[in-house]
């Protein structure tokens, strides 16, 4: 380091060193970081470790599935026998560990201590948390530079000022943190960032009861984290509930009811629909976010309309579930080739289109269809499907799985990308009710851990 006022700063390169491997499309030198440890990017060391490939796991939060831990009180749409990756599942019972029920629709609480804790335990020291990424390149390489860019290997910056060397990089980074805004065009709202705006699926039942019970709610959105919050503030009693969306109607919030393709997801609609045709909910169409203003009353929240209509709600809180983007700045070094649409990579984009498909009807894809012109680079899990809503677990084990096999040399198995699915019943919530009829809502049910043997 410099000792002089304004000399350069030297940062010391940790290289964390893999074993040697026979492989392609990665240095052999280096390990592969795995950019988030939620359940796709656990399932990638999975991968890994029955691959023998050396690997660091960074998780930027405090704990393993952290992102996963903010909706813990919210039950998954599929059960355990589609939210356990193979790889995963083969380490876990060679330690004693015991599956869950294979039938039973976890909360998100429950993936994260029967799943994704005891897998992470098993890696030990190669996932670290608090260890948030900023920035990603190539050493000694810009984005422009091309000659001898292939070799070089990939420098990861970290918020805590170190940074690693890396043979490849598999980013499951997830959206969690990178919602989309209140605004109705894909701009923030005028004033959204000087009012209290709660993301989707607050424990509304649970931990964060007080803030709403006996308040005006507005939830503005139309995708199933905003039907979810709006069932759940249904159970509050003398609490005044807004729905706002954008469209002229909520017949595609619905789903159709009984002629919908998924019967869950009609199911799930079929209740919204009463609570809204009761008066129970407030729907308002046509709601395009332009401002939030805090007055004597509440929170003011205007729209104003393409046509420049404008109308006006005063409410106590608001919940944006307006969905959520991709942050690719972390890799604006990398030479990426994303759809300008969605922000997946070009090639899965017609696979995942949310016009055309709902998560349980998405193709079978692998890395043919998430590699970018960066050898080497990753972005796998919902982080690859951009801005479309139509994810499962279960796609992205098999992106896991894929990826993994790419990097260890092995092009068949890579390609030879499948996925067993029902196209009907994984991606709604009528299963969970039926559920929750049965054992009670997850606030309520404690104790079914799932535990190793011995």
């Amino acid at each position: 380091m410099s000792d002089s006022c304004c000399g350069p700063t030297t940062i010391a390169i940790e290289q964390v060193m893999a074993p040697q491997q026979a492989t392609s499309g990665r240095r052999d030198d280096l390990p592969v970081v795995v950019i988030g440890a939620g359940p796709i990017g656990l399932a990638a060391a999975a991968h890994l470790t029955e691959r023998g490939i050396g690997f660091l796991v960074l998780e930027a939060g405090p704990q393993v599935g952290a992102s996963v831990a903010q909706w813990g009180h919210v039950r998954l749409f599929s059960p355990w026998k589609y939210d356990i990756d193979a790889a995963a599942r083969r380490l876990l019972e060679a330690d004693g560990w015991t599956a869950p029920d294979p039938e039973w629709l976890p909360t998100g609480a429950e993936l994260v201590d029967d799943h994704l804790a005891p897998l992470a335990e098993l890696f030990g020291d190669r996932v670290r948390t608090d260890a948030r990424v900023t920035a990603i390149s190539r050493l000694g390489h810009d984005r422009v530079r091309t000659a001898g860019r292939e070799q070089a290997p990939f420098l990861i910056r970290l918020a805590d000022g170190s940074e690693l060397q890396a043979g490849a990089i598999i980013d499951a980074s997830g959206t969690w943190t990178s919602p989309n805004v209140l605004g109705g065009s894909g701009l923030p709202a005028y004033g959204e960032s000087e009012v209290p705006v709660d993301q989707a699926m607050p424990d509304v039942l649970g931990a964060d009861r007080d803030r709403y019970e006996g308040r005006h709610v507005l939830v503005v959105g139309a995708g199933h984290s905003a039907s979810t919050t709006l069932l759940a503030l249904a159970g509050l009693e003398n609490t005044p509930i807004t729905w706002a969306i954008r469209a002229g109607n909520a017949s595609r919030a619905y789903g159709g009811g009984d002629a919908d393709a998924l019967p869950a997801r009609g199911a799930l609609g079929t209740r919204l629909h009463a609570l809204v045709e009761s008066g129970r909910i407030q729907l308002l169409t046509g709601f395009f976010t332009h401002r939030v203003r805090a007055t004597g009353d509440g929170v003011e929240v205007t729209s104003r309309a393409p046509s420049g209509t404008e109308q006006s709600i005063i409410v106590d809180r608001i919940v944006s579930a307006t969905g959520y983007r991709p942050d690719h700045s972390i890799a604006a070094e990398l030479r990426l080739d994303l759809d300008p649409v969605l922000g997946s990579t070009r090639a899965l984009a017609p696979l995942i289109d949310p016009n055309q498909h709902s998560c349980g009807t998405v193709p079978p894809h692998g890395v043919d269809e998430l590699a970018h012109p960066e050898p080497g680079y990753y972005a796998i899990g919902v982080k690859s499907y951009g801005r479309a809503p139509t994810f499962l677990l279960a796609t992205g084990y098999e992106q896991a799985r894929s990826v993994v096999a790419a990097l260890a040399g092995d092009g068949e198995a890579a390609r030879d990308v499948r996925l067993d699915l029902p196209a009907t019943g994984v991606c709604s919530s009528d299963l969970a009710e039926a559920q929750e009829r049965r054992a009670g809502p997850p606030a309520r049910r404690r104790g079914r851990s799932a535990r190793r043997s011995g």
